[in-house]
């Protein structure tokens, strides 16, 4: 199949088909005589398999890691858990990070009149210098002190 087909078949972009070749995360496409690339189920299956690590949050690298794991019929169980693991406490101090950020900009939105007054607390704090720097302190101290959970290995 072509690489529309393909994409149709994966969930993929064609644009995405073709940024995974040509990072190396998936092998470069048979080509036909014409030049076209040409798809095989097996292609579909593995542009699946990235689609849904995608859509869990994985990164390229770790897709790729998650791919080498995946293809390696040998490999341990406990390191696919592992760097499931890992992507999960990420994920989790990211959550704390957004709602560290959510919180103040709830703040922000509380002290807005909302009205037709030009006085505006959330124009006012982005604009001031000082404030502006409390606000982003606040938001990287969040990066800071997310809790983060650790799973056990079991």
């Amino acid at each position: 199949m072509n690489i529309g087909q393909a994409a149709y078949a994966s969930g993929v972009s064609a644009k995405m088909i073709r940024y995974y070749e040509t990072t190396g995360l998936i092998p470069k496409a048979a080509r036909s005589y014409s030049g076209y690339r040409h798809y095989n189920e097996h292609d579909i299956h593995i542009l699946r398999f990235i689609n849904r690590a995608r859509a869990a949050g994985f990164s390229t690298i770790q897709i790729k890691k998650l791919l080498s794991l995946w293809k390696n019929r040998q490999r341990p169980a406990r390191e696919v858990k592992q760097l499931a693991t890992e992507h999960l406490i990420e994920l989790r101090a990211k959550i704390a990070e957004l709602e560290t950020i959510a919180g103040t900009l709830s703040q922000l939105i509380e002290h807005c009149h909302g009205d037709d007054r030009p006085e505006c607390p959330i124009l006012d704090t982005l604009s001031d210098v000082g404030a502006t720097k409390e606000f982003v302190k606040t938001c990287k101290m969040s990066r800071l002190q997310a809790p983060v959970r650790r799973t056990s290995s079991k």
